[in-house]
């Protein structure tokens, strides 16, 4: 890549096409002739032609062009526009690049004859908005597929690599640049392709949909059959995201130019492991994109966000995306850390290289092998340039997490002449643990530990340790608990929108990789793996990219609001060992953590009950927002009104219930759709603190399936108990074979 100063770029969004039927590459022409007449009226058309680089012309409408500020905020009171926003990077949603298809997915997918009748989602299409793919990996082998489905109209953009190569399993690829190169410069020729040299969409791509892979491994770790979440679904990747520049790797213009074409492409589900701000939709490149491809029936599952565990920073807010957040499961790699002083402690990696059997070798704090001209603070961190290799050499050196990557930590260590590493949690970091290849012998510990290990070292007259060799380790209690990464709510834009929706397995993913990097994605590891493990809400992602996939199989009727539904009512909230979920501090999670709970695939499949939303309910929610009705027509691609009535959010037909501004008292209406056998279902309640909450009618009769049925909450602050924050309960609808359950979230004012 070749940096140079360039004018700002911007997306220019009319809304949506209103193309008919029998559409061709005329009509797609007349588009953008369109455009360049728009852009000629502030510019001339010679001048608009060298400015637009992306003209969308298949169900977004709208373009992306260099332009001066002057010009956008001229552009944005022309009354055709219904948004103009900066070309803005965005990031992707794994924890390789910053600190603070796994094996089995959950372990139980496919332990359910009836996902053998979906035929392990053979009739679904998933899409991956990422970095593309690494065709060569066993994970897109098209073996024991079928023909490519007849409604597929995508391509295999391999024009200038031709060692690049599709088949029935990668069914087509895309790459989109032209927004990142207006960003950051002219881009050399691996941007011309939709190879991944990162290894992030190879992995959550094959997480999504990844083939039956036996005795798939990370240097002999975690042995076993990967398989994707829907294992015999058809793949497309669509390369949005390259390295990252001041963090941001995917910037928006492509991220609609990739929508545009997966729509037309004709794919069923789509999965975005990226994010960015959180802004209003009408300027997230992905909430628009989401909902042109939700109006299409298409399933979008978004990454709730890597910057836990702070509050309200959860991202992809759009009430039409699926967004899930990260929890561990129950397999862990214990390397364990023996203390001169007996202390054994517990953590986990996945180096290869290992200590000598038994040998205790000195152990030093990083802090105090800090060079002459370093800082303790950056010492600690094993930030580079800070260790004095006379005082490191020979020893295991205690590293501090954070700021810097954990992996590079290991390489400072060792260029220092350290025999080991043992990576401390910082306090944020809490309980989890995520699984590393180290660079040399290393374990990483919890926060706890870490202050035993620190202890020792300090206080000791001569500290000595042995870092034993990493295992496998299945089943591990207690499992799931949040990462503490994972982004949490509550649901900055439209907070009466709970988010995250859900969530699922995002720490150490064991899945298919890039061949073009080594493990850690370091420039000095030359390792090359087939599979690699990563952490992040990337990982989670696709696992339910991967169910929404199966679900689409069995019911390829269902809306995605449904699919939706049916993931988050039969979520669980317990862990293995029958107790609530908790943080990555054993602290009690909640709905902001967790949204309606940890996905569980097998239950997702037969829901009892749904509550469904159709395209017209988000206009209407958006209209609640204070969108005006030709912006929401411009957005429709036909004409749109507004109902007279106030349109209350609290009444928006959504799985979970939430009510951020409760006043005295307040009822609000939900719908629930019969997608079972007939049978009456009865509610049960558990109150949030200082919130009594009572529903009307208490039982519902279904004589049908399609049938629906209202019930209202009605929910009041308790007189002498007003909570001060928000609290949580849930309310459960049960026929004794299904439980549908929503989450209740209340913050009384």
């Amino acid at each position: 890549m070749v940096g140079s100063e360039s004018s700002p770029s911007y997306v220019v969004y009319f809304g949506a096409h209103s193309h008919g039927k029998d559409v061709s590459s005329i009509d797609f022409d007349q588009v953008t002739e369109s455009h360049y007449d728009f852009l000629g009226s502030f510019l001339g058309r010679d001048e608009a032609k060298d400015a637009i680089f992306y003209s969308y012309t298949r169900h977004i409408n709208g373009f992306a062009a260099t332009l001066e500020d002057e010009a956008a905020a001229e552009i944005a009171k022309h009354p055709k526009v219904v948004s103009i926003f900066l070309n803005k990077g965005r990031k992707l949603h794994t924890t390789r690049s910053w600190d603070f298809l796994e094996l089995e997915t959950n372990g139980v997918i496919h332990s359910s004859s009836i996902w053998n009748k979906a035929r392990f989602g053979e009739d679904t299409i998933i899409g991956n908005l990422d970095t593309g793919v690494w065709p060569e990996s066993q994970s897109f082998s098209d073996e024991e597929m079928g023909p490519i489905p007849s409604k597929w109209k995508g391509i295999c953009q391999n024009n200038a690599d031709r060692s690049f190569h599709c088949n029935r399993k990668l069914i087509g690829a895309r790459y989109f640049s032209k927004g990142y190169s207006a960003s950051n410069g002219s881009l050399n020729s691996t941007f011309n392709s939709p190879r991944d040299t990162d290894g992030h969409g190879s992995h959550t791509l094959s997480t999504a949909g990844g083939n039956f892979i036996p005795g798939a491994s990370v240097f002999g770790y975690g042995n076993g059959t990967a398989k994707g979440g829907s294992p015999r679904a058809r793949v497309a990747a669509y390369k949005v995201c390259g390295p990252p520049v001041a963090g941001n790797a995917c910037f928006d213009s492509d991220i609609l130019a990739a929508f545009d074409f997966a729509i037309h492409d004709g794919v069923d589900v789509l999965s975005v492991s990226l994010g960015g701000d959180q802004v209003p939709f009408i300027i997230d490149s992905v909430a628009i994109g989401s909902l042109h491809a939700v109006r299409h029936g298409i399933v979008v599952v978004c990454s709730a966000g890597n910057s836990g565990p702070a509050n309200g920073t959860v991202a992809n807010l759009a009430p039409w995306q699926i967004t899930v957040g990260a929890s561990t499961m129950d397999r862990q790699f214990p390397s364990y850390v023996i203390l001169g002083n007996k202390m054994h402690l517990k953590g986990e990696s996945l180096s290869p290289k290992a200590l000598p059997n038994n040998k205790f070798f000195p152990i030093i704090s990083a802090a105090d092998a800090k060079a002459a001209n370093a800082s303790a603070a950056d010492a600690i961190l094993c930030k580079g340039g800070s260790l004095d290799p006379k005082k490191v050499n020979g020893k295991i050196l205690v590293c501090l997490r954070g700021v810097t990557d954990r992996v590079d930590k290991g390489e400072q260590a060792a260029m220092a002449g350290a025999v080991g590493m043992v990576l401390a949690n910082d306090v944020l970091s809490g309980n989890e643990i995520l699984a590393d290849a180290h660079v040399l012998p290393a374990s990483q510990i919890n926060y706890t530990d870490g202050v035993a290990i620190f202890k020792y070292v300090n206080y000791s007259r001569l500290p000595i340790a042995y870092i034993t060799r990493p295992t496998t380790q299945l089943p591990t209690k207690p499992a799931p608990f949040m990462a503490a990464f994972s982004s949490l709510g509550p649901n900055t834009i439209t907070p009466d929108i709970l988010k995250p929706d859900i969530t699922a397995p995002g720490v150490s993913i064991i899945a298919a990789y890039t061949e073009a990097q080594g493990p850690t994605n370091e420039v000095y590891d030359t390792r090359r793996v087939l599979f690699n493990s990563v952490s992040g809400t990337s990982m989670s992602c696709p696992h339910v990219s991967g169910i929404a996939g199966l679900l689409k199989t069995l019911y390829p009727s269902w809306s995605p609001a449904a699919i939706r539904s049916a993931i988050m009512t039969t979520a669980q909230t317990l862990d293995n060992t029958k107790e609530p979920l908790t943080n990555a501090y054993y602290s009690p999670a909640t709905p902001f953590n967790y949204g309606a709970g940890h996905v569980q695939p097998n239950r997702a499949m037969d829901p009892g009950l749904v509550y469904d939303l159709t395209p017209n309910d988000y206009l209407k929610f958006l209209c609640a927002l204070g969108y005006n009705e030709t912006q929401i027509s411009m957005l429709s691609g036909s004409h749109y009104t507004c109902p007279k009535a106030n349109i209350s959010l609290a009444n928006f037909n959504y799985p979970s219930i939430t009510v951020p501004m409760l006043n005295g008292s307040t009822t609000v209406t939900r719908t629930v759709k019969n997608v079972g056998s007939p049978g009456t279902y009865s509610v049960s309640i558990q109150n949030p603190v200082g919130i009594s909450v009572s529903v009307s009618p208490e039982r519902l009769m279904f004589r049908k399936v399609g049938e629906q049925k209202s019930f209202k909450v009605s929910m009041k602050i308790e007189e002498g108990n007003k909570p001060s924050d928000y609290v949580f309960g849930h309310l459960t609808w049960s026929d004794a074979k299904h439980e549908v359950r929503s989450p209740i979230v209340v913050k009384a004012v």
